[in-house]
């Protein structure tokens, strides 16, 4: 691979083929990207859901066995 870029200038290494390559396989990189993002959105949901479920039930176990003291 080295001997192919061996004789041509810098900004072809540097700046033609890396733009090449977004051309070529932006699209995958652009749907991975959103595929990661949407996975950890989801799982950030799904951490405040759990959380906020076992707050209210922790509230309403401590408020019902409070009750029941008297």
């Amino acid at each position: 691979m080295r001997g192919i870029f061996a004789g041509l200038p810098w900004w072809v290494k540097w700046v033609a083929v890396p733009v090449i390559a977004l051309v070529v396989f932006g699209g995958l990189i652009a749907s991975v990207v959103g595929f990661v993002i949407g996975l950890l959105f989801k799982a950030l949901i799904f951490v405040a859901l759990v959380g906020g479920l076992i707050y209210i039930v922790r509230k309403f176990m401590s408020n019902s066995s409070s009750h029941s003291d008297w």
